[in-house]
């Protein structure tokens, strides 16, 4: 099944998973520590609302994804890019816009919305970091995100709340993979000055 199929049929859960891995993933661009997400993947795995896998309309914001969403943007509101700059760099706004359009409340429809820019973004974050761009075909690093989003909603899908933890793992596999290119271009960077 495609990703774009994936997403249309994912549930709150899926959905939610599937903008947070991708946020993830793309997260050393800020800098930020491995467990600076950790809370809202936590509250994303206690969320036991059964009108979060039906309901195309259902709020399930328990307080916890609210407030741990609010708590890790001001986290990640004082970080910068490796170095402690970001400028203007599009991947690195790409990656704040993820964070900022995560949805306060968890309906399917702001999730669906969220997910699918994430997605987006987090492919042209890997495509704009990839030195091994192809016009021909995809990048080794954007290939690897694709299977990587693939992968965490058909665990979701699969498995329901005991999919969040094996997607956590997936992402955190990404998550050291893009840390690598960031750390490779950092010293690019610095040997350039």
């Amino acid at each position: 099944m495609s990703l774009v199929e994936l997403v249309a049929r994912a549930d709150a859960r899926g959905l939610a998973a599937s903008g947070l891995a991708c946020l993830d993933r793309c997260l050393p661009l800020l800098d930020g520590g491995d467990d600076v997400l950790r809370p809202l993947w936590a509250a994303l795995a206690a969320d036991t609302a059964d009108t979060a896998d039906t309901a195309d309309t259902a709020d399930t914001s328990g307080p916890d994804w609210a407030e741990e969403l609010a708590r890790v943007r001001a986290e990640v509101a004082g970080l910068g890019g490796p170095g402690g700059t970001d400028g203007d760099d599009e991947a690195v706004l790409l990656v704040r816009g993820m964070l900022s359009g995560a949805p306060d409340d968890r309906s399917v429809p702001a999730l669906r919305a969220w997910a699918d820019a994430c997605s987006a973004a987090a492919l042209r974050v890997h495509r704009l970091l990839d030195p091994a761009a192809d016009p021909a075909g995809p990048a080794p690093l954007v290939a690897g995100e694709l299977r990587r989003q693939t992968a965490v909603l058909e665990l979701l899908a699969a498995h329901g709340p005991a999919g969040v933890r094996p997607a956590l793992e997936a992402s955190t596999e990404g998550r050291r993979v893009l840390r690598a290119v960031v750390s490779r271009r950092a010293r690019g960077h610095d040997a350039r000055l």
